[in-house]
């Protein structure tokens, strides 16, 4: 069942969201070369609770971290660890968010370490567009299809592979609701979107293959093929105005 959210719900949401893009920036800005993914998550719960919020991840289906934190050929669920430590040239997919009265926020983003290959470089950038197109097609009459489309098209007309298993989905009062928001599909297909509804918009999309393997630990998610992969998320509201971002700092957001 999907539920939507009232003006109020929506704007009761945005605190949430607010903390929810702040731990994201900050734990890119200390992203660097000797960093391990342990210390970056410790930063995302302290920053989360210092501001009044609850890591939404920790504890969730058992997760152990308040981020999710998958280097170069990891795609979604890397479990923050001491001995996971970057270096120049990978990419790190930081997922995270925060609780706020009962309300979630989640994003995602995919930052580079010191210099990265061409080829990395192009795929950050081709997922952040993806991204930024799906959140443009969160519009009241719209379907859930035209944001798989928008997100597809770019990605594929770049060469690269979107991720099938794992999607976007419904948020609010818990972290994932319906609907499932698939980063594939045809347009005016799906689910109507309506005023009110809230999603998160998360395009994976890998430099190869689509396809996916589940490492032993029953968390991580890697490429088949081993090749790199980039995640870029958003909460968003669709309003009557269109795509409204909840995951969101004044001064630092890009209007869709």
């Amino acid at each position: 069942m999907i539920i939507k959210k009232s003006k109020a719900e929506i704007e009761a949401m945005k605190e949430a969201g607010r903390i929810s893009a702040l731990v994201l920036r900050e734990v890119g800005l200390h992203v660097r070369a000797g960093v391990s993914t342990l210390e970056l998550d410790e930063l995302a719960e302290t920053i989360i609770r210092a501001e009044g919020g609850i890591p939404a991840f920790k504890g969730y289906g058992g997760f152990p971290g308040s981020i999710c934190a998958s280097v170069n050929d990891q795609i979604v669920h890397g479990i923050p660890s001491a001995n996971v430590v970057l270096k120049d040239g990978d990419i790190l997919s930081v997922d995270t968010g925060a609780t706020v009265d009962g309300w979630v926020g989640d994003n995602a983003w995919t930052y580079p370490v010191g210099k990265i290959s061409a080829e990395k470089q192009r795929l950050l950038e081709v997922t952040e567009r993806c991204m930024w197109a799906g959140l443009d097609a969160a519009r009241p009459g719209n379907r859930l299809g035209d944001i798989g489309h928008a997100v597809q098209s770019i990605a594929e007309a770049a060469g690269f592979g979107v991720v099938r298993e794992y999607v976007g989905h419904g948020i609010g009062r818990d972290m994932h609701e319906d609907p499932n928001v698939p980063n594939f599909g045809r347009k005016h297909t799906g689910v109507k979107l309506e005023v009110g509804m809230v999603l998160a918009i998360e395009p994976m999309v890998n430099v190869g293959t689509y396809k996916t393997r589940v490492m032993p630990d029953g968390w991580l998610v890697c490429t088949r093929d081993g090749l790199p992969s980039a995640h870029f998320e958003k909460t968003v509201a669709i309003t009557e105005d269109g795509p409204l971002i909840l995951t969101t700092e004044e001064g630092h957001e890009r209007p869709v």
